[in-house]
């Protein structure tokens, strides 16, 4: 259309000039219908395609209806599928619960065991031997789902085992810290259930923490570990006797820990070292008195089976009285006697008064070291006040610990002056004895005599 436009407008130009322009006006008419024809052309095929075209719309547009409807059709049954699967979802949720409630106790009971046990195996004996049998067990505890019959049948295994195992006396090669810390690897160990365990006749216990064996830095007395000797060298089923620690190390834990007799008299300070004193120094007295005593009382039986005076015994002294004194009356006769008797009675009781004085005041000294450990006690409260009550043990154990060793200085001190008072009397008596024999027959003879 443009083109005939633009021909037409190019005829208009060339009309008013000469016969060259008349000439092409034909030329212009014939090139004006071509094109006009031409245009048709282009028109009526323009037409066809856009009928073409309004018939293919047509169809991709009742195409697009009938997915349409095809996708409506189909989203109204997934609409009942998911209603349907809904109800269904409502029921199996309502069942999973009550299946879950009939389970529930049981699934608490299995993560409460499972955890109980796991700390039990930790700190189980048995686990130097078997180590990293807790891990399952811990995972199972700590488990948000119901536990698999596998896992349920696993957990039963692991306890019938370790009930197996407490019952076993068995022989096994582990690392053992020593006494002075260090790890020694490859040690002899015989494991007594669950209870004790023992290398080189030595006590070890197990430290869960550092999962190893450790030996215990003081053992218990001597005649445990000989039978910590003898349970780890006799064969299988041949030990008589052996210790046993029924509370998996506590009661060994506490008797390691007890002080000794060294620590304890340690543990009564200034003032009980001082009745210590007192007490050795009584008993070595006492000995002494003892050995003199028993010495002179000797000398006194030998006298008595003599006719002749000794004057080396204090019987014989008093013998002597009468044979130097032949014609003395019986009344001068026993005052002398009396008066020999008196001169031997004192040695033979002299220091008796000292022990008694020894063990009168020891137990004076440990209630003055009871209430200096009070004192320090109450010092330890103000400063400190009531939280730790091991702040508080030095100044009670100094309370204790000087009473016991007051009565433990006074008790033997006061049987042993007993002991020792009732034999020199025994030897004073046998000194008035002959003394009264001799003026008896003094006074009988001279009584004879004057008939």
């Amino acid at each position: 259309m443009n083109r005939l436009i633009l021909v037409i407008a190019s005829a208009w130009l060339l009309v008013p000039g000469s016969g060259f322009a008349q000439e092409t006006l034909d030329d212009l008419l014939r090139e004006v219908e071509q094109a006009a024809s031409q245009e048709a052309r282009i028109d009526q095929q323009r037409l066809q395609e856009f009928r073409s075209e309004r018939n293919r719309q047509q169809q991709l547009l009742e195409e697009a209806r009938a997915e349409l409807r095809a996708q409506q059709q189909r989203s109204d049954r997934l609409n009942a599928e998911f209603d349907d699967n809904e109800r269904e979802l409502a029921d199996l949720e309502t069942t999973l619960a009550e299946r879950q409630g009939n389970l529930g106790e049981l699934f608490g009971v299995v993560r409460q065991v499972a955890g109980d046990f796991a700390s039990t195996l930790d700190d189980s004996m048995t686990s130097a031997q078997y180590p990293g049998r807790s891990q399952f067990l811990s995972d199972l505890a700590q488990r948000d789902r119901l536990p698999r019959v596998e896992e349920l049948r696993e957990m039963w295994l692991a306890i019938a085992r370790e009930i197996r195992n407490s019952g076993q006396t068995v022989e096994f090669t582990a690392d053992v810290v020593n006494a002075d810390g260090d790890l020694e690897s490859g040690r002899s160990v015989a494991r007594l259930g669950v209870f004790n365990a023992v290398s080189n006749g030595r006590f070890l216990r197990w430290d869960s923490t550092r999962e190893a064996l450790i030996e215990l830095p003081r053992q218990p007395a001597g005649r445990f570990q000989a039978m910590a000797a003898d349970f780890q060298n006799a064969a299988p089923g041949t030990v008589e006797e052996m210790a046993v620690d029924f509370t998996r190390g506590t009661i060994l834990a506490s008797v390691v820990r007890a002080p000794n007799l060294r620590e304890r008299v340690r543990q009564g300070g200034t003032v009980g070292m001082v009745i210590i004193v007192m007490g050795v120094f009584g008993v070595l007295f006492a000995l002494w008195k003892g050995t003199m005593l028993f010495l002179r009382g000797n000398a006194i039986k030998r006298q008595a089976k003599r006719s002749s005076a000794d004057k080396g015994n204090a019987l014989g002294r008093v013998l002597a009285v009468y044979e130097d004194n032949p014609d003395a009356d019986v009344e001068t006769l026993e005052l002398k006697l009396d008066e020999a008797i008196l001169r031997e009675t004192a040695p033979l009781e002299s220091g008796l008064p000292l022990i008694k004085v020894l063990y009168v005041v020891a137990p004076l000294v440990g209630l003055l070291g009871t209430v200096v450990g009070m004192i320090v006690t109450f010092q330890q409260i103000t400063l400190f006040g009531t939280g730790d009550p091991r702040m508080m043990a030095s100044g009670i154990s100094m309370a204790l610990i000087t009473t016991v060793l007051g009565l433990v200085v006074a008790i033997p001190l006061t049987l042993i002056h007993s002991v020792l008072q009732s034999r020199a009397r025994q030897l004073i008596q046998i000194l008035e004895e002959q003394a009264a024999g001799i003026i008896a027959r003094t006074a009988e003879e001279r009584h004879g005599h004057s008939v």
